[in-house]
């Protein structure tokens, strides 16, 4: 007899998003249509039939807002303006109208968190005098003693560290040339932290929300959405800002360009695999985030039931991430208990159960992720000797992928992630079985992690490099021409991409991007996101066997270390394997390191 059914919660009519498969582009590393090297809103616009095909419902734009791109974007100037580097506001237009006329959502990425040391309002902060309004917006404080009763300041107003390494506070120099207060940036020092109990910054972020939404944005991905909110007189923390937990190494062989090996200083020390929940951090996952988030929701239904928000929120357990998902605030948050489970039965199947039942118990829909710009991407990741290990960046001297072995993996961990209730998210390049760049030399590297750490840490360039279009043109023809030459792509691509690229795979049985064509074709007519999870006799996980059925199609995924049979009675209709699409009907056994889907036949 089965397992009783994990409940997957209802979806409500007309939440678009409830079900929706989304399409995350990384501007910059998409398609340049101009033909600088730099990935742009032309380019993206240029590509849309190329995802219409693909089969997805919505596309997520990470930031494109006028910015110096010290993150990527994630340090905005303007949240109004789009970078000259990716086009005008006519441009994000012209791509919006054309994405919904082929019935594809647009969702904005916004950043609430930290604005760019560059912004109006910061530059303004740093010539007003402590204490004014204009200081106001942003975290300022006035450094500690080195002595008591000094009053040199020299001190950090407490211990926090950086995300991206080193200490979370950089001093500034007053009008007259003196010393003066700290700031605090929880990420790099060029992105200070709002204060977000001023109600300017609350009444500016309403103001951003609308200009988008008026646009015709349908939803907002909300970076940090854990971290706007700090606790009150900001105490030391003896813990460290990971963002994830993963694997991270001082490593005594690194350098930064133009430096020897073994030049690493501690004065950016990495931060290492801890999380952020243990012990409790001082500035993520406060309760008072849900005020905001809950007066954010109220703009949103100012323009109808459908519009949404997705957290990136990286808080565990399950039940603490379900309350960004309450009725009255966002409608999705990203599940990375589910990414980071990795490659194996027990984890995975552990991370379906806690995420199914912490969303049905506020009434939301799932969402299943496996790779987004900042992780390693899971056809290595799954290549590596353990699976389910995290790191945070790979280099030319750490251990290498087995590259089939992964790619094998990938494909099979996919066909789970679609056959799930609720919503899924792909990282641009996915469906093409895009590895990690792991050899990217040290001086094309831009990831601000890597230069804090002095190289400790590698970073995250490695999964944001171009994608590929054609084998045989320049730069795998990331890059329009227009009738000349084309830029070099701003991170070089790995000579891997050119038998991977879109052209190699358009058509071409066996594919991986025929297998996402076919998964996103079987999950839509079958109605998988509206679906439920019943876990099966077959199911094992400690015998590494993952089973469920979701309606009338039986998902096995097999990650152990011998193949399973076929359930009797049942033929495979779609499998992640490289065996032609007539043999599947034939198959009598489930191989290792694959997943099928499986009806009565």
């Amino acid at each position: 007899m089965s397992n009783p059914p994990v409940p997957a919660p209802p979806s409500a009519a007309g939440t678009w998003w409830s079900d929706a498969v989304v399409y995350q582009i990384y501007p910059r590393s998409f398609a340049d249509g101009d033909g600088d090297g730099m990935g742009d809103l032309r380019g993206v616009l240029d590509r849309l039939p190329y995802l219409e095909q693909l089969g997805v419902d919505a596309i997520w734009l990470s930031p494109f807002y006028k910015s110096p791109q010290a993150d990527g974007g994630y340090d905005v100037a303007d949240y109004r303006q789009v970078d000259p580097l990716f086009g005008s506001l006519a441009d994000f237009d012209a791509m919006l109208q054309d994405a919904h006329r082929r019935g594809m959502k647009v969702i904005v990425d916004l950043v609430p968190n930290h604005t760019s040391d560059e912004h109006a309002w910061f530059q303004a902060a740093l010539a007003a005098a402590p204490g004014s309004p204009e200081r106001g917006r942003y975290i300022f404080r006035e450094g500690r003693d080195e002595a008591p009763g000094s009053g040199d300041g020299n001190r950090p107003p407490n211990n926090w560290k950086s995300v991206f390494g080193g200490p979370a506070w950089t001093r500034v120099s007053e009008q007259d040339g003196s010393p003066g207060q700290w700031y605090l940036h929880l990420f790099d020092t060029k992105q200070p932290d709002l204060n977000w109990e001023n109600a300017e910054v609350q009444e500016e972020m309403r103001a951003v929300l609308r200009f988008w939404l008026d646009r015709g944005a349908d939803g907002f991905r909300v970076d940090v959405a854990h971290g706007l909110v700090k606790e009150a007189g900001l105490p030391d923390w003896e813990g460290v800002a990971a963002m994830v937990e993963g694997t991270s190494r001082p490593r005594t062989d690194s350098h930064l360009p133009g430096e020897a090996p073994g030049a690493h200083t501690d004065a950016e020390e990495p931060h290492r695999s801890v999380s952020p929940m243990y012990p409790p951090s001082p500035f993520f996952d406060q309760d008072g985030v849900h005020d905001i988030y809950r007066d954010w929701r109220r703009v949103l239904d100012e323009y109808g039931g459908d519009r949404m928000m997705v957290a990136e929120a990286w808080v565990e357990p399950a039940e603490r991430l379900a309350r960004y998902v309450r009725p009255d605030e966002m409608q999705q948050a990203f599940n990375f208990d589910f990414l980071l489970a990795g490659w194996d039965a027990e984890r995975m199947a552990e991370a379906i159960e806690a995420s199914l039942a912490a969303a049905e118990s506020v009434g939301a829909p799932c969402t299943w992720v496996l790779s987004n710009h900042d992780t390693v991407r899971h056809a290595t990741r799954f290549g590596l000797k353990d699976p389910t290990t995290f790191p945070k960046g790979i280099a030319e001297f750490d251990e290498q992928p087995d590259a089939a072995l992964g790619l094998a993996r990938a494909r099979a961990a996919t066909l789970v992630a679609l056959a799930l209730p609720g919503s899924a998210y792909l990282y641009q390049g996915e469906e093409l079985g895009l590895p990690e760049h792991t050899t990217l030399p040290a001086e094309a590297r831009q990831d601000p992690t890597f230069f804090r750490t002095r190289g400790a840490e590698i970073g995250r360039d490695g999964c944001r490099v171009p994608l590929p279009w054609e084998e045989n043109q320049p730069g795998f023809g990331f890059s329009a021409t227009h009738g000349g030459a084309a830029a070099r792509p701003w991170l070089p691509q790995p000579e891997s991409f050119g038998p991977l690229a879109a052209d190699q795979q358009d058509g071409e049985e066996g594919s991986t991007l025929e297998l996402y064509r076919a998964a996103l074709r079987f999950r839509s007519v079958r109605r998988l996101g509206q679906g439920t999870v019943e876990w099966t006799d077959e199911h094992a996980p400690d015998s590494g066997l993952l089973a469920f059925r979701n309606g009338d199609v039986l998902v096995v995924a097999n990650m152990g270390f011998a193949s399973a049979p076929v359930p009797e009675g049942f033929k495979v209709v779609l499998s992640s394997g490289p065996e032609p699409a007539e043999d599947w009907a034939g198959m009598q056994e489930v191989p290792v390191d694959s997943t099928v889907y499986l009806q009565r036949g």
